[in-house]
C-alpha cells in the first residue's frame, strides 16, 4: 500500500517530494541522499534531483516505503 502524498501544482521535482515526505530534512541533503539510497519513479532507477514527478507516479524506495503522487484535494 503506497502512501499518498497531495500536490497542488502540475508536478513537483523529486527533491521537493523528498523533503514534502520528511525522507530528507534539507534541499542539500537530497543530492547525497539520492547518491547514497536507491530510488525508483514508477520502477526505474532515479538520481536527479530535479526529475518532474506528475499525478500518478509512484516513487519507491525500500528503506522508506512506496509514494504515490496525487492531487490535493
Amino acid at each position: 500500500m503506497s502512501e499518498r502524498i497531495e500536490i497542488s501544482t502540475e508536478y513537483i521535482p523529486l527533491g521537493q517530494f523528498l523533503k514534502l515526505t520528511n525522507v530528507v530534512e534539507s534541499g542539500g541533503m537530497v543530492k547525497i541522499f539520492l547518491a547514497e539510497f536507491e530510488v525508483y519513479v514508477n520502477g526505474e532507477r532515479e538520481q536527479r534531483r530535479g526529475r518532474k514527478l506528475y499525478l500518478g507516479d509512484i516513487v519507491s524506495i525500500p528503506e522508506f516505503g512506496d509514494f504515490e503522487v496525487v492531487r490535493e484535494e
